[in-house]
């Protein structure tokens, strides 16, 4: 997706004398030794080469060296540079991109854009095409966090290469909550229909959403919810609010040790989720938790699969997480469905424009 310049090849029209029309020996004088017809080719040719080139003596300072500086100064740019470059307020909105999910972060930016707070997005980007294609468009709201993921296998559900990308997360959300910033996390597949901020009430260490499909009262509890089958909640790890309280921080600790603790294999595909509940489970006595109200902040198994419930609750929708299916395919096509692919009709929203 970077932008590459190429120069164009050069085509002589008069390379090829034999292609003129022919003259009789008496149409001419005879040729001098100096200037005789293939001299004159030899010359013209020499002047077209001098007329195409001379204008990039000097290219030092010409385009390709600022193209270059460019990409050395996206290269060496920091989080720390980032954060406080786009933080409105002392807030950042974070998501983690790569390559392929281009087309869902502009969706994604439109929504946002739409509520006044695409100012404050930093897009983490997990590979340098993404790096240079978001800082191209839009300066400085792209950063890259060395080492950039094997791009080639950072893209598939259950992969070793989407755990890496994905494991990633808490590290640099931990960096931003230590530089002193609040901090929420979107993955790029959602769409926000209203502001979520008047949802981020009291000061709470952790805002989280609940994954199950399950019917909430309106009314439900805001804490942890009780565990499942399994021992552990079902909490999303897709959409999360962080405060940079010494609580935040320790779950974010947590988490990044139970990812340690749970490495990927063939035989236990892991992913970042489990590892946000059991960091959740293991600290809840000593940080402030909070559960987002269902109803603004559905799952995708139950926003795109229980009509009667989004009748029910129509017009208290504000992020739809268009999860519990995979594949780019599916996932566009569950969007057009609902009115939620914003791309195509709305790109010139999006402050990337047309990708």
């Amino acid at each position: 997706m970077s932008s590459l310049l190429h120069q164009r090849p050069l085509h002589n029209t008069l390379t090829n004398p034999s292609s003129l029309s022919p003259r009789s020996p008496s149409d001419f004088p005879k040729p001098s030794t100096i200037f005789n017809r293939t001299s004159l080719l030899l010359l013209l040719s020499l002047l077209v080469i001098l007329g195409v080139f001379v204008p990039w003596i000097g290219l030092p300072q010409g385009l390709f060296t600022s193209s270059r500086v460019s990409i050395s100064k996206w290269k060496d740019y920091t989080l720390a540079e980032a954060v406080a470059n786009v933080a409105k307020n002392g807030t950042v909105v974070v998501c983690a991109v790569s390559q392929p999910y281009l087309p869902f972060l502009n969706n994604w930016l439109i929504s946002i854009a739409r509520q006044k707070h695409h100012e404050k997005v930093l897009v983490i980007a997990e590979d340098y095409a993404t790096l240079f294609k978001v800082n191209e468009k839009w300066p400085g709201h792209a950063v890259l966090v060395p080492p950039a993921p094997d791009a080639q296998t950072a893209h598939k559900f259950g992969s070793q290469g989407f755990f890496n990308f994905t494991s990633r997360r808490p590290r640099h959300l931990l960096q931003i909550l230590e530089l002193g910033y609040n901090v929420m996390y979107n993955d790029v597949d959602m769409v926000w229909l209203a502001d979520p901020f008047p949802y981020l009430q009291g000061k709470h260490d952790v805002y989280f959403t609940d994954d199950m499909a399950a019917v909430k009262p309106l009314n439900h509890s805001h804490a942890l919810p009780p565990p499942g089958k399994k021992g552990r909640t079902y909490i999303c790890s897709c959409m999360i609010f962080l405060r940079p309280t010494s609580g935040a921080k320790l779950v974010m600790k947590k988490w990044i040790e139970e990812l340690q603790a749970q490495p990927w294999s063939k035989a236990k595909k892991a992913n970042d989720q489990p590892a946000f509940n059991w960091a959740l489970n293991k600290t809840a006595g000593q940080v402030d938790l909070y559960l987002l109200p269902q109803a603004a902040f559905p799952t995708g198994g139950l926003y795109f699969k229980n009509r009667t419930w989004v009748q029910e609750t129509k017009g208290m929708h504000v992020i739809i997480h268009n999860n519990y299916i995979t594949g780019f395919d599916k996932k566009i096509k569950r969007f057009h469905d609902f009115g939620l692919w914003l791309v195509d009709d709305h790109a010139h929203e999006s402050p990337l424009g047309r990708l």
